[in-house]
């Protein structure tokens, strides 16, 4: 039985443009290592475009797209925004976000597999998706920033589209990391704790009051990056749980380039 995941392979599908089935030999034989299953690959004469892979995509757009109660957003990732800027590069970006809203993402992937080598070959560039999420709810908010870099959306169970944008909005602005404070990860705790208490070691704190001083620190981290508990960027006297009222968050996206 393999023990490659169908994300590997879609992964290197979407870097050297090769089938399914020579992608998941690679990896079998690579052990899961997609780096040396592109050395695989390249050495079989059948990965083209896998020679740009390695550059680094530092660059892109966000594509977003509404629909109803939908709502797409697609990370196309380029080396440079000279390319970002590419007529062909934001035309296939448009494409894939309307697939992904319309049909899946797994539609979307398969799509990308054959267009994204493609265009690769085209431009001469890396190219990649970076990411792609499609939410659902009764309410949407949706913001795109001007400069496609970042895009938001929020959505809620009641209230308006003027409220979700508004958070969305407020989101685009503060990079909320999560939507409620009880909501932080784990393991983002895990590595700001071990930083606060080398931090208080060095400080001099004695050792029987670190911990009391870092349950303050946590709850101060967890609200400072939940959406709910930041002060609303329009109207900081206000949180932006409070301007939302009893308007109940039920997902929130972030993607920005970079």
């Amino acid at each position: 039985m393999s023990t490659v995941s169908p994300s590997a392979v879609s992964s290197l599908r979407f870097r050297t443009g090769v089938g399914i089935l020579a992608c998941k030999e690679a990896l079998e034989e690579a052990k899961g290592d997609e780096e040396k299953a592109i050395e695989l690959l390249r050495k079989r004469g059948v990965a083209q475009a896998a020679k740009k892979a390695s550059r680094d995509q530092s660059e892109g757009l966000i594509f977003l797209q509404e629909g109803k109660g939908k709502a797409a957003l697609l990370l196309f990732r380029s080396e440079t925004d000279f390319v970002a800027r590419d007529e062909h590069f934001q035309t296939l970006g448009k494409r894939l976000t309307d697939i992904l809203l319309n049909k899946g993402q797994a539609a979307m992937e398969t799509e990308a597999a054959t267009a994204v080598p493609a265009l690769i070959q085209k431009t001469g560039e890396n190219i990649t998706i970076g990411e792609a999420h499609v939410i659902e709810a009764p309410v949407l908010g949706c913001y795109l920033h001007t400069n496609a870099k970042i895009g938001v959306a929020v959505g809620l169970r009641s209230g308006t589209r003027e409220l979700a944008r508004d958070a969305a909005m407020h989101a685009a602005a503060m990079n909320p990391l999560y939507i409620r404070p009880d909501e932080a990860p784990a393991h983002l705790l895990a590595k700001e704790r071990e930083i606060w208490k080398e931090q208080l070691k060095k400080e001099g704190k004695p050792e029987q009051i670190i911990e009391k001083i870092m349950i303050g620190k946590e709850k101060k981290f967890r609200e400072e990056h939940a959406l709910l508990a930041q002060s609303f960027a329009k109207d900081p006297t206000k949180t932006v749980g409070q301007h939302l009222g009893n308007a109940e968050v039920t997902a929130y996206v972030r993607v920005s380039v970079g």
